[in-house]
């Protein structure tokens, strides 16, 4: 039987490694992501070479698959950092890349919109120093 100092400090000591581990996985998880998407966005050069220019739907290829590779970067630097506005910002940019689809419906079109209004009111609430700077900015 451990004594409550020994328990205390194995459970340190669980705690930690668990962090490491986690932190570890983390981190190769965003190598992944970051092989991956580079591999899409030479691939996507490739694809986009090809594509006839003259039809929109080349166009909307084209703003798409940057999307992707902006989703990537994002998830990449959420992984790394755990930073809030890094999330809102990941969670902004699949929003737009979902709004891009030809086939939304009415309703898509307003759940994008309030998913888009939430994340506004969860910047200025969460991060209210940003948004006052901003503001100074456009006056």
């Amino acid at each position: 039987m451990l004594r409550p100092a020994e328990q205390l400090l194995m459970s340190n000591r669980v705690v930690e490694w668990t962090k490491v581990v986690a932190t570890t996985l983390e981190r190769l998880l965003a190598l992944g992501v970051l092989v991956g998407s580079i591999y899409f966005a030479f691939h996507s050069a490739l694809v986009l070479m090809e594509a006839d220019w003259r039809s929109a739907e080349a166009y909307y290829q084209l703003i798409y698959r940057i999307l992707l590779i902006v989703i990537g970067v994002e998830l990449i630097r959420t992984l790394v950092t755990h930073d809030l506005m890094a999330i809102l910002e990941l969670i902004a940019f699949v929003v737009a890349r979902k709004m891009l689809k030809p086939e939304l419906t009415s309703l898509d079109i307003l759940v994008g919109a309030a998913a888009f209004g939430l994340l506004l009111a969860a910047r200025r609430y969460f991060f209210p120093a940003t948004t006052t700077l901003w503001k100074e900015q456009e006056t």
